[in-house]
């Protein structure tokens, strides 16, 4: 079984999506990464200046030698209680300056050495049990024999809310920017298609009928393409029409070599030679104008084999039925029969008008040899198909004489001319078109024929 081809735009618009959705998630990872580095580096920089601001508000009790804070400092979170921001100094292992923001709580520093001028950087559990980040260093005090230790430290409980609410924004941005991507993809993919919409369309309309060949500019990258389908189709053409031309040719030949045989059975049988030879002639006369039937009946069907599917075949229905009924008009003028064409224009056969012309004409001579005063042709549109009607006011037939009438070679009636071969043809055509011929009782009282033939969709000649 055949695999199901995917189609070609949902390819695209599925590669282009899976590019975006990759690029874009990269460049959200790398994003987040950068603003989150940024946030900690600035974090860190904004605890390196409170850690100065301690050390320059640092000094001596004169009586006690102990620390003293001479000025406060700037960010008003250090006198709020658990505010989240920090500070405290240690002397001789102990605390002995603290923060209003600390309340009755000390930061759990761990016991390190730092040298003078080196900066360490803690993570630990504050006030509250929450994570800090403390930066730290030793400091020596005028008089004093031994460093102090002071530490600032701040709530990353701020840098976590910063992270969270920039990743929320960058996400939904992201998602953001990948619609519109996808929704640009989509617009390019489909200008980018389009080209082949019209190659459809056009291939659409020339199945049709609708036209013979590809007429619309197309993209350098399409027109080789159409190049080529030009010139299938008119390679198509004259092989169609070098079939067409050698089997005329071999039925020409054929029934001269058959008209032939018919005059020399016909001289053999009214001659006045013995019973035997003009039975004879009469046989082989019989056995000639059978095969005369069987070439004519299997050169319509090869014909319409050839033309039946032929890209862009149309013909003008009411053209070729005006046509014909003036043939008509001069073939039986004898009879003064009143032949009317009632075909709207602008109906056009999916066909070839030869096609066309072979099932009209049969069975508009039909209708005329059996006609006792007007003979009717029309047609309407059953869509997608034409239908087209033929009327008499002659003797019409049985329901049980109609199926028969359409079998090769039967003539209800051996007093009128013709070969039985008539409905038969026109049946084979129609079916080898996809369309159907009905019989049933006309309203002038005679017979209808009903031909229902594809009709070209858009309903302009080619």
């Amino acid at each position: 079984m055949r695999p199901r081809a995917r189609s070609l735009r949902l390819r695209l618009l599925l590669g282009a999506a899976i590019w975006i959705v990759a690029a874009l998630l990269v460049a959200g990872l790398i994003l987040s990464e950068l603003f989150a580095q940024h946030v900690h580096d600035r974090f860190r920089i904004e605890l390196g200046h409170h850690l100065d601001q301690l050390a320059a508000a640092l000094d001596i009790d004169d009586g006690a030698i102990q620390p003293l804070i001479v000025r406060p400092l700037s960010d008003p979170r250090f006198e709020r209680p658990l505010s989240g921001l920090y500070w405290q100094v240690s002397a001789d292992g102990a605390v002995v300056l603290r923060s209003r923001s600390l309340w009755d709580q000390v930061l759990d520093l761990p016991a390190d050495s730092v040298t003078d001028g080196q900066i360490h950087e803690h993570r630990l559990k504050g006030p509250l049990e929450r994570p800090m980040r403390v930066l730290e260093r030793s400091l020596w005090l005028p008089d004093r024999s031994t460093p102090v230790r002071i530490a600032v430290s701040e709530d990353q409980d701020e840098i976590h809310r910063a992270l969270r609410s920039f990743n929320q924004t960058l996400i939904l941005s992201l998602v953001a920017l990948a619609a519109v991507l996808i929704l640009a993809a989509l617009v390019q993919v489909s200008l980018g298609l389009r080209p082949l919409r019209w190659l459809r369309a056009e291939l659409a309309t020339i199945r049709a009928g609708g036209g013979r060949r590809f007429v619309r500019p197309m993209p350098s990258e399409v027109q080789p393409l159409i190049d080529d389908l030009n010139a299938l189709l008119d390679h198509a053409d004259e092989v169609v029409e070098r079939a067409r031309l050698e089997a005329g040719n071999l039925a020409h030949s054929l029934k001269t070599h058959l008209s032939v045989l018919a005059n020399e059975a016909e001289q053999l049988a009214s001659s006045s030679q013995p019973n035997e030879l003009a039975a004879v002639g009469q046989q082989i006369r019989e056995r000639v104008d059978a095969m005369r039937r069987n070439l004519d009946h299997h050169m319509a069907r090869a014909r319409a084999a050839a033309s039946r599917g032929l890209p862009g075949a149309s013909t003008d229905v009411a053209e070729c039925a005006a046509a014909l009924v003036r043939v008509m008009s001069k073939v039986h003028a004898e009879r003064h029969l009143t032949i009317r064409c009632e075909v709207p224009r602008g109906g056009l056969f999916a066909g070839d008008r030869q096609d066309l012309e072979e099932m009209l004409g049969n069975l508009l001579d039909n209708a005329c040899k059996w006609a006792r005063a007007k003979v009717e042709v029309g047609s309407s549109r059953d869509h997608p198909m034409l239908v087209i009607t033929v009327d008499d006011d002659g003797p019409g037939l049985r329901p049980e004489q109609r199926q028969a009438a359409l079998s090769p070679g039967v003539r209800l009636d051996e007093t009128l001319p013709g070969s039985g071969l008539g409905l038969a043809v026109v049946g084979d055509l129609v079916r080898l078109y996809g369309g159907e011929l009905k019989l049933a009782r006309s309203p002038a009282g005679g017979l209808r024929a009903s031909l229902r033939l594809p009709a070209v969709a858009n309903q302009h000649p080619a």
